[in-house]
Parts: C-alpha cells; structure tokens; sequence
C-alpha cells in the first residue's frame, strides 16, 4: 500500500512536469489564505528548480521502499506511515513560496525521521543509538530556531512571508547579516557544512538503512535547497559579506570529510563521509553566485540523491548477508554474486564521476564555478575527485574482489526487489550523464530569476 501510495504521487510530480512545459516554464501556483493576522498564506509554487526535487523524493522514496521488501520490520504500518509522512512534509519544504509554511514543512520533516531512526534503528547499543538521534534531534531543531528568527525579523520589515516579495526587501548591511547568520545555521546543520556535521556520521550509522536513505538521499537536499531559494536572493549583501569564509568552510568539509572517509573500517561512516565530502562541494558551487555553480548544484543534488541512496541500499544488502559493516572481514562477493558486484561498480563508478555517469557533469560544473570565484580553492576542491576515487574505489576492491571468505562465502545474489531497485539508479545514472540538458534547460529560467536577485 505504501509503495503503491509513493507511486502514484511520482506519477502526480510527472504531471506536474507536463504542466510546467506547457506553461511555458512559468511557476504552477496555487496559494490560498490561511491565517489573517499575521499574514500567512499556503501558498505553493512549483518553477524548475523545486520541481526537479520534488522529482527527486518522488522518484527515490518508492525505491526506499522497495529496499524493505525482504526484511522484517516491527509495527510495519507506523514504519511506513511515518515514511510516507515525511515524504509529505519534503514535497511541502520544495513547494512552498510562503516562509512561514516553508518553516512548518521544515519542523515537519524532523519528526518522522527522528522516530523512524530511534525505534526502528540498527545499532547494537541502545544508549548510544539514543544518545546520536537525540543529537541529532537538538541540532537540527535548535538551528531551526535561528531560521525562525530570521523570518519573524523579515516580516517585521516586510509585512509578508511571501517569497517574492522578500526577494525585493531593502534591507541595511547589518540587518543582512542578522538575516543571513539566522538562515544559514539552519542550512549549514541540515546539509551539513563543516563544522556543523558532527551529528551526521553517528546518525547515518545508528538510523536503520531506509531511514539512512531518506536522511542523505533527500532531506540534506532541504538546506541545499534553501541556499538557492530562500538566502541568497533575500539576503544578497550579507551572502557577500560572508561568502569568503562560507567557501572556505565548504571546501575544508570536501577535504575533511574525504580523509576521514579514506581511514574508514566501518562501510557505512565511509559513505556518510563521503557523504559530507560531496555536500561540501554542492555548497560550495552555490556560494560562488554563478551561473555554471547554480547549475552544478542542483545536477550534483539529484545525482548525489540518486546514488547515496543506491550505495547504502548496497551497504544493507552486505549487512543483510553477512551482518557486519566491517570492510576488513569482507571480500570475494563478485564470484558468488556478479550481478549485486556489476550494480555495485556502476553506483561507485557514478560516485566517483566518471564521463557519461551522472555526477561528471555535476562536478564538472562545480568545480568550474569555484574556479571563477577562486583558483586555488578549485584546486583543493578538486582533491574530492582523487581522494574519492581512492576510498571508494579501494573500498569495492576490499568488499567485492579478491577471495571469498567465511562471512562472504553464503552471499547470495540479488532478488527480484532489490533488482527493482538497482534498474532505474542505473537507468537514471546514465541517462543524467549522457543527456543532462532535459534538466538543465528546465531548471535555467528559475536559476537565472535567483541568480539576479543574487547579485543585487
């Protein structure tokens, strides 16, 4: 029922695609009063850059789904509800044009994947597995605080939540600080951009693996996402202000965040790191404010939704084989099971951006917008490239190749479920990388809408 429920709302996102084309690429809108004093609309509008994440929930959560398919979970029905439930408030975080609404679709989020990672998590240790969520918990919430200020400061000013309308507000070089500092906190935790990402390895190693999912696959995108949407163009004196330290905490987190991953035993904090290393350079192309960072990003959102998703559903089926995450007792998989090893090499190849797979022309992008805000900086962010072909390639040689073992020599290859999965990750890796234009031309009026306001 869930899978069918998450269905029928990507074919309803794919609609919504057809309605944008044939309007034009204008904004769908619909907006509605909703609290008179003060001022609050549910209003949601739908332009290229959130459709194309709300595509990417829509499209990734029935695949989620898909990888629970052979395992058992208790009290199945709350699972799933609170699934689906958060994939709610996600599409209302990509749609919404009213900051108020865009708050509450927000809070929204965290309390589905607080209780689906601390009731259904995978940890051995009860009280750690408490103590990471609860983390996690107070991090997020407590940064959404300081967002909360920020629009409470704008209305103020503004007598309005309504995006477009605080794209044009005059605001003092200070008062953009203010603003600045309140939105980015919460942005910076939700992504997160070092030094803001201590909760993220503990959770995405204590949630259970869907949970996993959803957390690196979807709802880092929000912070991302309110980058481009809701700071740069309200706040666009005070992004300059801080732009040369935000770039600079951007790539630091790109090279921390591969070094730790290189030293690595556990397969699931690697790719949470790897994680942290890919979300640094995406932050990064946004806080060069132009257009080829704008366009890498939102590329490098999809792909990196698409194939984080696919690299922990491969951690889960290694753990569902052999129960353990540890690199050092695996090996050999490829001869007991060359279809699980083909799909497993073309995610990694994907993650590590070679030509023709989703995420080259994401970094491409990218690292050419950091190349025009600042060439040394490119050249660090540009380590990313090597320093993840070394962890990942070198953790597929660790976990796939080589002998078999004890704890490798029963693995069993892929079911017909998790083959539903892998096809279309597969599919959609290499149809982005051969023809990114279908995005790109679709995304560009949005883009050059914040971009201009961006550079106020």
């Amino acid at each position: 029922m869930a899978l069918g429920a998450a269905a029928i709302e990507f074919i309803g996102s794919y609609l919504l695609k057809m309605a944008l084309s044939h309007n034009g690429l204008q904004p769908v809108v619909y907006s509605h009063e909703w609290i008179s004093n003060p001022h609050i609309s549910f209003s949601l509008s739908v332009d290229g850059l959130s459709l194309f994440m709300v595509l990417l929930t829509t499209f990734l959560v029935p695949l989620i789904l898909l990888t629970t398919f052979r395992k058992e979970i208790d009290n199945a029905k709350s699972f799933y509800s609170l699934v689906l439930f958060m994939q709610f408030a996600l599409i209302g975080v990509f749609a919404a044009s009213d900051g108020f609404l865009f708050y509450v679709f927000w809070e929204l989020a965290l309390i589905p994947i607080y209780f689906i990672a601390l009731l259904w998590g995978e940890g051995r240790d009860q009280e750690f597995r408490n103590r990471a969520i609860f983390k996690f918990f107070i991090y997020t919430l407590g940064g959404s605080l300081f967002m909360l200020i920020a629009f409470i400061w704008l209305y103020l000013k503004s007598g309005t939540f309504y995006v477009n309308a605080l794209y044009t507000l005059n605001l003092t070089q200070n008062e953009q600080l203010f603003v600045f500092l309140g939105f980015f906190v919460a942005f910076a935790i939700k992504i997160p951009i070092f030094p803001f990402h201590t909760w993220q390895a503990d959770t995405y190693k204590e949630a259970p693996s869907a949970g996993t999912m959803l957390l690196a696959g979807i709802m880092l995108k929000m912070g991302l996402y309110g980058l481009l949407r809701w700071l740069l163009p309200v706040v666009p004196q005070g992004v300059a202000l801080a732009t040369p330290y935000v770039i600079v905490l951007c790539v630091t987190g790109v090279v921390y965040g591969s070094i730790i991953a290189i030293r690595q035993a556990d397969l699931k904090k690697l790719l949470a790191y790897s994680s942290l290393a890919h979300v640094g350079l995406i932050a990064a192309g946004i806080f060069t404010i132009t257009k080829e960072g704008f366009e890498g990003s939102v590329i490098q959102m999809i792909s990196h939704g698409i194939n984080v998703v696919a690299l922990f559903f491969a951690a889960e089926i290694i753990y569902q084989r052999t129960g353990t995450f540890e690199i050092a007792k695996l090996g050999g998989i490829r001869g007991v099971a060359p279809k699980f090893s083909t799909a497993f090499l073309v995610v990694v190849l994907a993650a590590v951006a070679l030509p023709l797979t989703n995420s080259f022309i994401g970094e491409f992008l990218l690292l050419f917008g950091v190349y025009e805000y600042n060439t040394w900086l490119s050249v660090i962010a540009g380590l990313t490239i090597i320093l993840g072909a070394v962890y990942m390639l070198r953790m597929y040689q660790n976990v796939i190749l080589g002998n078999t073992n004890e704890t490798t020599i029963g693995f069993t290859d892929l079911h017909w479920s998790e083959l539903a999965v892998f096809v279309p990750v597969v599919i959609a890796i290499f149809a982005l990388g051969v023809y990114p234009k279908v995005v790109l031309h679709m995304i560009q009026p949005a883009l050059d809408n914040i971009l201009t306001y961006s550079l106020r």
